[in-house]
């Protein structure tokens, strides 16, 4: 079943048990996803919904941050009741040692040298660690394996 029809199906599930809040943000998920289709006129893949995913994790994790430096934590728990059911569809994160395997075998297959050759490093490890790593922290074991 793809994400997409599993969205779908929690949907209709949250709606007969009344769960409000996680029917909401299935919603704001789906319009996310239509949104995007729409935009782009494409056929939504797993692909597309793990970056809109990703990218609703990231503005979810932002904003809390805000929320909770503005003293609002009614709203910053909103967001944090959001992201717990978003981060529900993406796959299980990789840890460290899992990520540091990838980037050594990407700049064995790249040849990456030197922090010039990060851009080229980032692209090969972007695909390939997309919805299982925090990009930024990708980013700065990359830094690190470069300069090292």
């Amino acid at each position: 079943m793809s994400l997409k029809e599993q969205l779908t199906n929690d949907m209709k599930a949250a709606m007969k048990a009344g769960e409000k809040e996680k029917l909401a943000t299935i919603r704001l998920i789906n319009a996310a996803l239509k949104q995007r289709e729409v935009d782009e006129r494409i056929e939504i893949t797993d692909d597309v919904v793990l970056a809109v995913l990703e990218k609703m994790v990231k503005q979810r994790k932002d904003s809390i941050s805000q929320y909770d430096a503005a003293g609002r934590t009614d709203l910053a728990d909103v967001e944090r009741a959001e992201l717990k059911v978003i981060e529900a569809y993406l796959p299980e994160k990789l840890g460290e040692a899992e990520i540091n395997a990838a980037i050594d075998a990407a700049i064995a297959e790249t040849g990456a040298k030197s922090a010039a050759d990060m851009g080229k490093l980032m692209g090969v490890l972007k695909p390939r660690l997309a919805g299982q790593a925090d990009m930024g922290l990708v980013s700065q074991l990359v830094k690190k394996a470069l300069a090292g």
